[in-house]
């Protein structure tokens, strides 16, 4: 531009208002540089947030803000293989959080309803958090768990995504924890070279330690640390029944939701350093898994052995398919005197737990098993009441044995104890709602004759979409928005209830009253397995009494 140059614009009357030479045309464009600028830092400065380890920046869209791959706790790598979590470390400067962090590691499961987002690694606890993009004043707090037979998971699945909550007012929160024999482990050099006695349940205390990162941070992003409510589905409610009666875990969260997380049991649970259930102890399959690797003895040396082992050998082949499979030389969670420190239902009917609210359910087709070969085999297990029971599921009716004894296993190992802490929490007069989801999404009805395991997690996020995509149908989100506001409400207020919902009692035993969600949309009524229920009460109690918990 030359030093004759002129520019000339016009005033909203479209007359020309003011001619600027160049040193003036230079200084007009810094200065609109400079707002520039300034606007463009307070935009960014809207998703920078300071936490007790350095600073983050999420990113936002479509009015929420989210925060992912935080590390809650250091790398539980090399050395920190089977120690309980170590502080993370500090950063400087900013640092970014667009991206979920790795899943911890696993064989992913072919099958599984949540495929996971990234690539499974050892360097996993990492904590996500989803907030309005505007707000004000503090946030309730929800925390999610998720299942996966304490063998998969992670916290990248797209259903999973948080923003359904946010958008309506609240801060949540997802993380990791490790599984399988990361996270689940025994060995009698880990006994020794133990100093606090935090032992075998890793992946539980990966739980815990998330949650005391919340307690410690999630103040910076406007959240409430005493307005927090764990929820958690599958493996995820067992770990909801655990951080519900520990001792290690008092003041860490207000309310809780469990969703098919059973209720009585831990399925196939030893001790420690005892045996249980006919099961040898953790140490012990510790140490027959050592064996299968080549590694003799259970001292220090065999131990650094084993975590020099690479990932994929600790791994060695195991998911939610295989897992049974695996039992010789894999615990899962066990019962270790400090965090887990008996069975629930002896806990619960004790009343040795946190008193809080609480939601619980479980699906119309959940899952359950049996060893059963025939309808006569399936039922003698009711002793005197088979017959009673043949009655009560239409035996003489079923035509698919199979889905005769998931009918059976389901009721005995994720219906039935749901109502039992229902039950239990009422009459020790605590406040609790149960529900039954049946609602079986549009695309799907020719194939499932209920809701299978699983199938709630996508209504209870509001992700539906990205489930289903373009066999989404009005009635699926209808449902899907809905149960998601139930399960907000819940976190804002103690309460489900609210404005534009049927309504959803209290449970009290003698109404037994729940809500059932199915394609009639979220009804409150009696509970139609009853009769079904009361058999495998009577059947649970009966073990319970002989010491057959399992």
């Amino acid at each position: 531009m030359s030093c004759s140059a002129r520019v000339v614009y016009s005033n909203e009357s479209g007359n020309n208002a003011e001619v600027f030479k160049e040193g003036t045309l230079r200084r007009f464009f810094k200065v609109i540089a400079i707002q520039a600028l300034a606007l463009a830092s307070f935009a960014s400065a809207q998703d920078i947030v300071s936490i007790h380890t350095g600073r983050i920046q999420g990113s936002t869209e479509a009015g929420v803000t989210s925060f992912k791959g935080i590390p809650f706790a250091a790398p539980p790598v090399g050395k920190l293989r089977w120690r309980p979590p170590q502080p993370a470390a500090k950063w400087s400067g900013v640092r970014q959080a667009t991206q979920y962090g790795h899943d911890c590691m696993q064989l992913p499961f072919p099958s599984d309803a949540a495929p996971l987002g990234t690539a499974p690694s050892e360097d996993c606890l990492v904590a996500n958090v989803w907030i309005p993009e505007h707000h004000s004043g503090k946030l309730p707090v929800m925390v999610w768990i998720y299942g996966g037979g304490w063998v998969n998971g992670g916290s990248s699945p797209e259903v999973y995504d948080g923003s359904q909550f946010a958008r309506k007012g609240i801060a949540f929160v997802s993380f990791n924890y490790r599984l399988g024999r990361f996270g689940f482990f025994g060995f009698p050099a880990l006994t020794k070279e133990s100093k606090d006695g935090l032992l075998g349940n890793y992946g539980y205390m990966d739980i815990i330690s998330a949650l005391r990162w919340v307690q410690q941070n999630i103040a910076s992003f406007g959240g409430d640390p005493h307005d927090v409510t764990v929820f958690g589905e599958s493996a995820g409610g067992f770990a909801v029944h655990m951080l519900m009666t520990s001792p290690m875990t008092d003041g860490l969260f207000q309310r809780a939701m469990v969703e098919s997380g059973g209720g009585r049991v831990m399925m196939n649970s030893t001790g420690l350093r005892e045996g249980m259930n006919g099961r040898p102890s953790a140490e012990q399959i510790g140490v027959a898994f050592a064996k299968s690797k080549g590694i003799s003895g259970d001292d220090a040396a065999a131990l650094k052995k084993l975590r020099a082992l690479p990932a994929e050998a600790v791994v060695d082949g195991m998911n939610m398919a295989s897992m049974q499979a695996a039992a010789p030389t894999y615990p899962g969670p066990m019962i270790d005197g400090k965090i887990v420190v008996g069975q629930m239902q002896t806990l619960y009917t004790e009343g040795k737990y946190h008193h809080v609210p609480l939601v619980v359910g479980t699906n119309s087709m959940d899952i359950g098993f049996t060893s059963a070969k025939n309808k006569e085999e399936l039922f003698a297990s009711f002793g005197k009441d088979a017959k009673a029971a043949e009655e009560a599921y239409d035996a003489a009716d079923a035509k698919n044995f199979f889905l005769l004894g998931m009918k059976v296993g389901a009721d005995a190992f994720m219906i039935e104890p749901a109502r039992f802490v229902a039950q239990t929490f009422s009459s020790q007069g605590d406040s609790v709602w149960e529900y039954r989801f049946g609602y079986v999404a549009t695309s799907m009805r020719d194939k499932w004759p209920g809701a299978p395991h699983a199938t709630e997690i996508p209504f209870v996020f509001d992700t539906v979409k990205a489930k289903y995509g373009a066999a989404l149908t009005p009635e699926d989100e209808k449902i899907a928005q809905e149960t998601n506001t139930y399960w907000a409400n819940f976190a804002k207020s103690g309460n489900p209830n609210g404005e534009g919902l049927p309504d959803w009692p209290n449970y009290h035993s003698n109404t037994d009253m729940l809500l059932y969600l199915s394609e009639k949309g979220p009804v409150a009524e009696s509970d139609p397995l009853k009769t079904r229920l009361d058999l495998t009460e009577n059947l649970a109690t009966e073990h319970h009494k002989t010491g057959s918990d399992q």
